[in-house]
């Protein structure tokens, strides 16, 4: 090896130690915000997992004012027979998390190819769509309430009395005709942005190799559109995990139909019953963090890749790059018979 060479791969091995540094200067604030807004409040979860509300003292009459510390009891009660409870709101989250984002998901991909293409009116028919979305929560909850009434639109089209919020499964049903109504335009909205990046051309030489609706559908917009999507599947998912306001107002809190593990919470601590309320918490936490852990391995997501890292992507998981869905003539053009010379 020369000189040079040897002089060329130090001074590279340098400027990456100096990138490195700096990158590590940049991103140190983040941390340390993020130290302060998760860890500390992980570990202060942690600990008063551990304690009680107090006891009444028999002998004063008055309840004692330190919490008692229980150690590992509120973790052995819920998970134990007593904690019915939690595994219903257990099945509620998941339920709701799963059909929901399914739901919201055909809808969202559907919505976005109405807003790409190109038609008179077009900005009417985005606006229109993602009208649901730009309502809050709350607004929307006790709009639909008032659709689910006994006397509201709802049972006005069916044509017979519902007891919407009394009924286990018409609860539920209630639920989630509402969110999917409200947060389908959300996973239209960026669906719509990875529709726009791609290249007419694609799919103008797709048509011209013969390509039918259904192939450019699946090996052009599915294929590009992929990290967009993947984006928008992960953070409603995320936030169907989390659902409590919905539920709280439009159907009620405390009512086993539709109660989730957030909704635990929050009835936990408005009772005083903090250590119990903490271990709600901290199960939640794991639980969002495991899906979201796991979310990103099976599907691949990139979320902090570059487009230089996507490219290269299929040297570590052996997936090809956006470029290898690109249309070829011998993946849509049909078959070619050739004349024979007469």
């Amino acid at each position: 090896m020369s000189t040079d060479t040897r002089a060329a791969l130090k001074h590279r091995s340098q400027a990456s130690r100096a990138q490195s540094r700096l990158a590590w200067l940049l991103i140190t604030p983040t941390i340390l915000i993020l130290g302060v807004v998760i860890v500390i409040p992980v570990i202060q979860s942690l600990y008063q997992s551990l304690f009680a509300p107090p006891e009444l003292n028999k002998s004063t009459g008055f309840f004692d004012e330190a919490e008692r510390f229980v150690g590992l009891e509120n973790y052995t009660r819920i998970f134990s027979g007593s904690g019915d409870r939690f595994w219903n709101a257990v099945y509620n989250t998941t339920l709701f998390g799963v059909v929901t984002v399914v739901l919201e998901t055909l809808l969202g991909v559907a919505m976005a190819i109405i807003m790409h293409r190109a038609m008179r009116g077009r900005g009417i028919v985005r606006a229109s769509i993602l009208v649901p979305w730009a309502i809050p929560t709350a607004v929307s909850s006790i709009l639909w309430a008032w659709i689910f009434n006994q006397n509201g639109v709802a049972n006005a089209i069916l044509g017979h009395h519902v007891m919407w919020a009394s009924g286990d499964l018409t609860a539920k049903m209630a639920i989630i005709i509402t969110d999917v109504w409200k947060t389908a335009p959300y996973i239209g909205l960026l669906t719509l942005a990875g529709l726009q990046v791609i290249p007419d051309e694609v799919y103008e030489a797709a048509k011209i190799d013969g390509a039918t609706t259904w192939q450019r559908f699946t090996r052009i917009t599915l294929p590009l559109v992929k990290p967009a999507l993947a984006v928008a599947v992960l953070f409603r998912a995320l936030d169907a995990l989390r659902m409590f306001d919905l539920p709280y107002i439009l159907i009620g809190p405390r009512k086993a139909s539709v109660e989730t593990i957030s909704m635990l919470v929050q009835d936990e601590a408005s009772n005083l019953r903090y250590g119990s309320g903490a271990v709600y918490a901290l199960i939640l936490f794991l639980y969002v963090f495991a899906f979201a852990l796991a979310f990103t391995r099976i599907t691949h997501a990139d979320l902090g890749a570059g487009p230089e890292k996507r490219h290269r992507r299929k040297r570590s998981d052996g997936r090809l790059p956006a470029s290898a869905f690109l249309p070829k003539r011998a993946a849509f053009a049909p078959a070619v018979v050739e004349r024979s010379d007469s």
